[in-house]
């Protein structure tokens, strides 16, 4: 039998999975969010490469591209995680900035040193809810999802020690 149009635009997107409802529920929202945070984070390390200036430009605009391009390479792993699991993801960047918690920064100029304290802080921020999504697929049983956040808490620490260790200010007797 053939479906209508109309039937599989209203199919709905179940994905078999032997983790139970709740735990399919509680994941996938976990994981969403923490998707729209690294798309958020992302976008944020762009705008920090394309506007960085003064005399460090080479060394932060290369640092700044090699992040993004760090979390951007996340980003499909986290979705597919979701899907595997059995539940749905992003959509929009609408829906990114619905659910989102890095925030935005739209201003006209950021120091270098500003920038660098920001990332660094977001990074920690991302830091502390990669573990907690961690502890909430220890509780549900989820291996899978939990070693690829140990991927990701690992990356993570990276990034921001790269921004701390760039950022950092000596005493003037070390100079």
């Amino acid at each position: 039998m053939t479906s209508t149009p109309q039937q599989r635009r209203t199919a709905p997107l179940t994905t078999p999975t032997d983790l139970g409802e709740n735990s399919r529920t509680d994941l996938s929202a976990a994981l969403t969010v923490l998707l729209a945070d690294t798309y958020a984070l992302y976008f944020k390390t762009k705008n920090f490469h394309w506007h960085v200036s003064g005399p460090h430009f080479r060394d932060y605009h290369r640092l700044f591209d090699e992040q993004a391009a760090q979390l951007l390479a996340t980003t499909d792993a986290m979705a597919e995680r979701v899907r595997k699991i059995g539940g749905t993801t992003l959509r929009s960047i609408g829906h990114v900035s619905r659910v989102q918690r890095v925030l935005d920064n739209d201003a006209d100029y950021v120091t270098p040193d500003d920038m660098l304290a920001e990332l660094r802080d977001d990074t920690s921020q991302m830091i502390t809810r990669l573990r907690e999504t961690h502890g909430l697929c220890d509780e549900h049983g989820d291996v899978a999802s939990a070693s690829l956040l140990e991927t990701w808490i690992d990356e993570a620490e990276g990034r921001k020690w790269f921004l701390f260790e760039a950022g950092r200010a000596y005493p003037s007797w070390a100079s």
